[in-house]
């Protein structure tokens, strides 16, 4: 966790400018968060940390963070249980791989495939995210996943919208644009 503190420390507050630096002075990020999230990474080929995302589950009240920022939704959205849903959160590929265009696609269907298989094992059906419109678009390319913006942008971490992802529509999705990575993520023992 050490390692990975440091990671969201060198996106979120060095390289993206979410957050103040200042207000992490001993050079690693972690938040109020954590102890109700799943982690998960991905490593390079040199085996240092590539990438990174959690889970978050909802809070005592049934609350995700996106809620504070995002509190507006479309009319008609009817959000689903807490307790069959979580909150994508802290998405991040090291600079160092980002800069390798083969390596982000692989790091982030690492996450994917983790995410996805822990989710069913918790029984969790539905993800949340707060994304930049463009994050949208280059997941969607790079995963094929469909996200559904359930609320209008907003400013959070600049312009974010939140979107809605139903797993069990999933299989459905992948098996027309990425029926490799709909391999990996039902097939435990494969890698992306």
């Amino acid at each position: 966790m050490r390692q990975i503190h440091q990671l969201r420390f060198q996106v979120y507050c060095l390289e993206q400018g979410f957050l103040d630096a200042i207000d992490y002075p001993k050079g690693y990020e972690a938040d109020e968060h954590d102890l109700r999230s799943f982690h998960f990474a991905s490593c390079g080929r040199d085996g240092g940390l590539a990438g990174y995302v959690r889970l978050v589950c909802a809070d005592a009240a049934g609350s995700f963070p996106f809620q504070a920022h995002c509190d507006a939704l479309y009319p008609g959205i009817a959000l689903p249980p807490t307790h069959q849903s979580v909150e994508i959160s802290r998405l991040m590929v090291s600079a160092t791989h980002r800069r390798q265009p083969d390596r982000s696609p692989e790091i982030l269907c690492s996450m994917f495939r983790q995410m996805y298989m822990r989710s069913v094992r918790q029984g969790v059906r539905y993800w949340y995210a707060a994304m930049e419109r463009s994050l949208v678009r280059v997941l969607q390319r790079m995963l094929g996943v469909e996200f559904r913006q359930i609320g209008p942008v907003t400013d959070y971490y600049g312009p974010v919208a939140p979107y809605l992802i139903d797993l069990h529509v999933l299989p459905a999705q992948l098996s027309v644009g990425h029926p490799s990575l709909l391999e990996a993520v039902l097939t435990p023992e494969m890698c992306c």
